[in-house]
């Protein structure tokens, strides 16, 4: 599943980053690296920007680089497995 796919509210931790070299080395210099957890706080309505939190960062991406991304939803505090 990539990034781009996920909806608000939505927890998932990050399996690989396959996007464009130079955006793949920004985006894993910001700390968004294999293993890494985060939450969708908000997309705007045509998918374009996405933000997400993790490691106490605030990250808004655009829908071409959140779909170099690939992600493996995790259940949100409180869900069961």
């Amino acid at each position: 599943m990539r990034l781009s796919e996920l909806k608000v509210g939505d927890r998932a931790e990050v399996t690989a980053v396959k996007a464009e070299s130079a955006i793949r080395r920004r985006i894993m210099d910001m700390g968004l690296i294999r293993g890494t957890s985060f939450k969708v706080l908000r997309v705007a309505p045509l998918g374009d920007p996405v933000e997400i939190f993790f490691k106490g960062l605030y990250l808004a991406m655009r829908k071409n680089e959140a779909d170099g991304i690939l992600v493996r939803k995790v259940p949100a505090e409180g869900e069961g497995a």
